[in-house]
């Protein structure tokens, strides 16, 4: 395996990112190592939030909202996936897998020591931080589940996997307007666009990807999502991702496994919040299926972060970190 890092000159003076960094090492399947960034602020007696980002972000999301946690007192952990900002870089889009993904987190998690664990989750952030909570799940305290899913046998069953898998070959490589427009029509494909996108088409770029999913205009920002990435090699992560939900008949083994952590879930009597906004056109809707088959989530207060889109971290920090500290503080 061959494995980027991205330098650390690309990181300086990004916009409200002043953080120390932390590194851990885990090791590939090859038993490769690799290094893991996370950041670690905040008291260290503080309660600790683990805040877990997806595609095609970083820590660098959580920034506007790791001030205000910590000063109502919490310490926050916000790792970089494997693939993603100051973490190495497998360079080979093969290398990547969801379950690769969870074992590269259960490694750093565990080293870690951590307990009484708050999970703050968005994007593929649920997609691995829930399959480390069900392998880890006396070390968690309580969930917040934003803009994610956990694909199972149960909402993607063999007759739908089987439908969309012969779909896809007949979906021609898109382009990122394709994609939007895709979203933006609601279409019941439009994953299936996104999917084909960041996998076959030749102008895929972590910048264009912000230009689908968020109304980000201010360059500063989009350079400092864009810094882990200095040219192509280092994106293979970021294009794998999508072709990694599994939603497609290949996906058995992921679904399964998908499974055995809904198992574990659907035992979880600890405290669930969800907290998904309303204008993502991803995943809209998703909380219900948290909401109705986790114990924990039945009598809480459930939110609606207004005025977010899919990134919600970024569109509104200050309504989701307040509504973080009223969960946990309830």
């Amino acid at each position: 395996m061959q494995v980027l890092r991205t330098p650390d000159s690309r990181f300086e003076k990004l916009s409200d990112y002043d953080f120390e960094p932390h590194y851990a090492e885990v090791d590939g399947a090859d038993g490769t190592a690799m290094r893991l960034h996370y950041l670690d602020e905040g008291p260290r007696d503080g309660a600790v939030i683990l805040c877990m980002h997806g595609q095609p972000s970083w820590s660098y999301l959580y920034r506007k909202m790791i001030p205000i946690l910590v000063n109502a007192g919490f310490r926050v952990i916000a790792p970089d996936l494997i693939g993603f900002g100051k973490s190495d870089k497998p360079s080979h889009i093969d290398d990547y897998s969801y379950q690769s993904h969870v074992d590269w987190m259960n490694q750093w998690f565990r080293a870690l020591d951590i307990s009484d664990v708050t999970l703050m989750c968005q994007d593929w952030g649920g997609l691995i931080g829930l399959r480390v909570v069900a392998d880890n799940v006396d070390r968690f305290a309580r969930l917040v589940i934003a803009n994610t899913g956990l694909p199972s046998s149960k909402t993607i069953t063999p007759e739908m996997s089987e439908m969309l898998g012969n779909l896809y070959p007949t979906i021609p490589v898109p382009n990122a307007a394709m994609v939007q427009e895709q979203f933006a029509s609601g279409s019941p494909g439009a994953f299936l666009f996104w999917v084909k996108y960041a996998a076959e088409s030749p102008d895929f770029s972590v910048g264009e990807v912000f230009g689908i999913l968020s109304g980000i205009k201010d360059q500063a920002v989009l350079d400092g999502y864009t810094a882990p990435h200095p040219d192509d090699t280092f994106i293979a992560g970021a294009r794998k991702f999508p072709s990694l939900v599994p939603i497609l008949p290949q996906h058995q083994p992921d679904r399964d496994a998908n499974d055995k952590a809904w198992e574990v879930l659907e035992k979880f009597e600890k405290p669930v919040l969800t907290a998904f906004s309303d204008s993502d056109p991803v995943t809209k809707g998703g909380e219900t299926a948290f909401q109705e088959r986790i114990p924990g989530a039945k009598g809480v207060d459930h939110v609606t972060i207004k005025g977010g889109g899919h990134f919600l971290q970024e569109d509104c920090p200050e309504q989701l970190s307040e509504a973080i500290i009223n969960f946990v503080n309830a």
